[in-house]
């Protein structure tokens, strides 16, 4: 009880040093999904080309942004460039990194939402006159995008979530400044339950209105 007393007694002068890092971890995860949704169904589109060429491009970039880890992707990105004489800033590397990973992994349900509209659908849009371009803008992808919302916002939670990872670029999120505060203190327990806390008070209402959209869009969908 008393170390459980203390832990939460630290919390009242902790909090304030975390808050700033709250916000840049949503300002992060923000700008990353506008950078990462675009960019995974731009992947999406390239992968599902019938030129081999843009295929393959397309396929590699996806590959490779699913297959290096974040970790890498950030380091690379920050420690990396400058080499290139390319320097960027610890926000500009961070979502390139995190808008890249973003991209591919939401480029796979992007695309299987594109392949899950019905083939009736497009032999309709044909029918009435409409070229690929109108029959994807009015009638495939308002469909594919109904069936993609879950699973994104699913994506956008895992990214809030892994803005922790952006510590080792010294971005000032969350982990950045509870490690900060930790080294000064030295009191991690008390300082990383809270930084617990408060990526769990956005993920965990988000998972579950995640659910709710979920269901809702089933029962129309099935409709």
């Amino acid at each position: 009880m008393m170390v459980s007393g203390t832990i939460f007694s630290d919390w009242g002068q902790q909090l304030p040093q975390l808050l700033p890092g709250f916000v840049a971890a949503l300002k992060l995860t923000g700008l990353s999904l506008l950078v990462g949704f675009p960019l995974g169904l731009l992947f999406a589109l390239m992968v599902m080309s019938s030129r081999r060429a843009i295929k393959g491009v397309g396929l590699a970039l996806v590959e490779l942004g699913r297959g290096v880890p974040l970790l890498v992707l950030l380091e690379l990105v920050y420690f990396g460039m400058p080499e290139l004489h390319l320097t960027v800033t610890q926000l500009a590397s961070a979502v390139i990194g995190f808008g890249w990973s973003t991209g591919a992994y939401a480029s796979e349900t992007v695309r299987a939402s594109l392949e899950a509209v019905p083939r009736g659908q497009r032999d309709a849009a044909e029918a009435v006159g409409f070229g690929n371009l109108d029959s994807f803008r009015f009638v495939i992808f308002p469909q594919a995008v109904r069936i993609a919302i879950p699973p994104l916002m699913n994506t956008a939670i895992y990214v809030f979530q892994g803005t922790s990872l952006a510590f080792v670029i010294a971005y000032p999120e969350i982990m950045s400044r509870a490690y900060e505060q930790g080294s000064e203190t030295f009191e991690y327990l008390s300082i990383f339950i809270l930084a617990a806390c408060m990526y769990a008070a956005i993920s965990l209402p988000a998972t579950l209105f995640v659910g709710v959209v979920e269901r809702y869009l089933g029962r129309h969908l099935a409709r």
